[in-house]
């Protein structure tokens, strides 16, 4: 019963990967690497890792996202004059 549900979300977590690597916008590449990082805590949370999924869910989807949102916000872009 297990391995279904790790296949399942290990796909979700490629899939994830992927798409964050094909988009051009900056922000829903940070998006989509917090949704990485929420499969991935859940993929630890199915293996049995409950400490290691618990704080990947709140480093990696939490507050890498914000911080990069953020990065991403303050900065502008250059005219080319």
């Amino acid at each position: 019963m297990h391995w279904e549900l790790e296949i399942t979300l290990f796909v979700f977590l490629i899939i994830s990967a992927f798409i964050s690597l094909y988009v051009k916008n900056l922000i829903t590449a940070v998006v989509t690497l917090s949704v990485f990082s929420f499969f991935s805590a859940l993929l630890y949370v199915a293996m049995g890792a409950v400490d290691v999924g618990f704080t990947e869910a709140v480093v990696g989807a939490g507050i890498t996202g914000v911080l990069l949102i953020v990065a991403i916000l303050k900065t502008y872009r250059r005219s080319q004059d």
